[in-house]
Protein backbone atom coordinates (compact mmCIF):
# COMPACT_ATOMS: atom_id res chain seq x y z
CA UNK A 1 0.00 0.00 0.00
CA UNK A 2 0.88 3.33 -0.84
CA UNK A 3 1.07 5.62 2.30
CA UNK A 4 0.13 9.42 1.95
CA UNK A 5 2.84 11.80 3.66
CA UNK A 6 1.74 15.57 4.89
CA UNK A 7 4.54 17.88 4.42
CA UNK A 8 4.86 18.28 8.37
CA UNK A 9 4.84 14.81 8.20
CA UNK A 10 7.93 14.90 5.48
CA UNK A 11 9.70 17.54 7.97
CA UNK A 12 9.12 15.25 11.16
CA UNK A 13 11.22 12.74 9.20
CA UNK A 14 13.58 14.53 8.42
CA UNK A 15 14.36 15.77 11.63
CA UNK A 16 13.57 12.14 13.76
CA UNK A 17 16.18 10.58 10.89
CA UNK A 18 18.77 13.46 11.25
CA UNK A 19 18.77 12.65 15.13
CA UNK A 20 18.53 9.01 15.18
CA UNK A 21 20.22 7.81 12.33
CA UNK A 22 17.19 5.48 12.14
CA UNK A 23 14.54 4.93 9.15
CA UNK A 24 10.82 6.29 9.41
CA UNK A 25 8.93 4.45 6.92
CA UNK A 26 5.69 6.89 8.39
CA UNK A 27 4.63 9.59 10.82
CA UNK A 28 1.19 10.84 11.85
CA UNK A 29 0.37 13.59 13.92
CA UNK A 30 -2.12 13.48 16.79
CA UNK A 31 -4.17 15.64 19.10
CA UNK A 32 -3.54 19.07 19.51
CA UNK A 33 -1.14 21.09 21.80
CA UNK A 34 -0.60 19.54 25.28
CA UNK A 35 -1.83 16.42 23.83
CA UNK A 36 0.19 16.44 20.80
CA UNK A 37 1.29 13.25 20.11
CA UNK A 38 3.67 11.79 16.99
CA UNK A 39 4.02 8.51 15.49
CA UNK A 40 6.99 7.11 13.35
CA UNK A 41 7.05 3.75 12.19
CA UNK A 42 10.37 2.68 12.14
CA UNK A 43 12.13 0.27 9.83
CA UNK A 44 12.14 -3.10 11.15
CA UNK A 45 16.29 -3.72 13.05
CA UNK A 46 16.66 0.23 13.75
CA UNK A 47 14.72 0.49 16.81
CA UNK A 48 17.60 0.60 19.08
CA UNK A 49 19.02 2.90 17.02
CA UNK A 50 15.69 4.80 16.65
CA UNK A 51 15.39 4.99 20.74
CA UNK A 52 18.95 5.71 21.28
CA UNK A 53 21.05 5.37 24.42
CA UNK A 54 18.79 5.61 27.09
CA UNK A 55 16.08 6.63 25.12
CA UNK A 56 18.39 9.76 24.28
CA UNK A 57 17.19 10.07 20.75
CA UNK A 58 13.33 10.27 21.47
CA UNK A 59 13.82 12.38 24.19
CA UNK A 60 15.80 15.07 21.89
CA UNK A 61 13.09 14.74 19.01
CA UNK A 62 10.30 15.42 21.69
CA UNK A 63 11.98 18.03 22.77
CA UNK A 64 12.62 19.52 19.41
CA UNK A 65 9.02 19.13 18.35
CA UNK A 66 7.53 19.74 21.91
CA UNK A 67 5.18 16.65 21.59
CA UNK A 68 5.31 13.10 23.02
CA UNK A 69 6.79 10.59 20.42
CA UNK A 70 5.65 6.98 20.26
CA UNK A 71 7.70 4.19 17.64
CA UNK A 72 6.30 1.43 15.78
CA UNK A 73 8.70 -0.90 14.16
CA UNK A 74 7.16 -1.83 10.89
CA UNK A 75 6.60 -5.09 9.57
CA UNK A 76 5.63 -7.04 6.01
CA UNK A 77 3.08 -8.85 7.51
CA UNK A 78 -0.03 -7.54 8.41
CA UNK A 79 -0.69 -9.88 11.62
CA UNK A 80 3.25 -8.75 13.09
CA UNK A 81 2.30 -5.10 12.18
CA UNK A 82 -0.70 -5.27 14.88
CA UNK A 83 1.51 -7.08 17.52
CA UNK A 84 4.23 -4.11 16.84
CA UNK A 85 1.31 -1.55 16.64
CA UNK A 86 -0.48 -2.78 20.32
CA UNK A 87 2.94 -2.72 22.35
CA UNK A 88 3.82 -2.71 25.00
CA UNK A 89 0.57 -4.93 25.27
CA UNK A 90 1.54 -8.89 25.41
CA UNK A 91 -0.45 -9.88 21.84
CA UNK A 92 -0.29 -13.53 22.23
CA UNK A 93 -2.16 -14.38 18.58
CA UNK A 94 -3.49 -12.35 15.70
CA UNK A 95 -6.08 -13.64 13.06
CA UNK A 96 -6.76 -11.36 9.87
CA UNK A 97 -10.38 -11.77 9.10
CA UNK A 98 -11.28 -11.38 5.17
CA UNK A 99 -15.18 -10.87 5.01
CA UNK A 100 -16.77 -8.10 3.58
CA UNK A 101 -14.41 -6.08 5.81
CA UNK A 102 -10.84 -6.93 6.82
CA UNK A 103 -10.67 -7.58 10.65
CA UNK A 104 -7.75 -8.26 12.60
CA UNK A 105 -8.59 -10.23 15.79
CA UNK A 106 -5.48 -9.92 18.33
CA UNK A 107 -5.38 -11.99 21.37
CA UNK A 108 -4.68 -9.72 23.99
CA UNK A 109 -3.15 -10.97 27.46
CA UNK A 110 -5.97 -10.02 30.18
CA UNK A 111 -3.28 -7.37 32.20
CA UNK A 112 -2.63 -6.10 29.10
CA UNK A 113 -6.17 -5.13 27.65
CA UNK A 114 -5.85 -1.72 29.54
CA UNK A 115 -2.46 -1.01 27.80
CA UNK A 116 -3.52 -2.39 24.51
CA UNK A 117 -6.75 0.32 24.65
CA UNK A 118 -4.72 3.18 26.34
CA UNK A 119 -6.57 6.03 27.75
CA UNK A 120 -9.60 7.13 26.10
CA UNK A 121 -8.78 4.44 23.38
CA UNK A 122 -5.94 6.52 22.28
CA UNK A 123 -3.83 3.10 21.66
CA UNK A 124 -6.16 1.18 20.18
CA UNK A 125 -7.27 4.25 17.76
CA UNK A 126 -3.73 4.62 17.15
CA UNK A 127 -2.84 1.29 15.99
CA UNK A 128 -6.19 1.07 14.00
CA UNK A 129 -5.16 4.08 11.83
CA UNK A 130 -1.52 2.92 11.20
CA UNK A 131 -2.55 -0.94 10.30
CA UNK A 132 -5.23 1.09 8.09
CA UNK A 133 -2.26 2.83 5.97
CA UNK A 134 -0.09 -0.13 5.56
CA UNK A 135 -2.57 -2.81 4.94
CA UNK A 136 -5.82 -2.92 3.99
CA UNK A 137 -7.00 -3.78 7.45
CA UNK A 138 -10.52 -1.88 8.20
CA UNK A 139 -10.52 -3.10 11.88
CA UNK A 140 -8.30 -4.08 15.09
CA UNK A 141 -10.92 -6.51 17.74
CA UNK A 142 -8.93 -7.37 21.06
CA UNK A 143 -10.06 -10.57 21.97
Amino acid sequence: MTVTLTDTARQYIALFEDETGATARDCIVLGEDDEKRVIFVVKPGEMGQAIGPGGEHVRNVEDQLGADVELVEDADEPDRFVVNALAPAEVRHVTISENDDTVAYAEVAQQDTGVAIGANGRNIEAAKLLVARHFEVDDIQLT
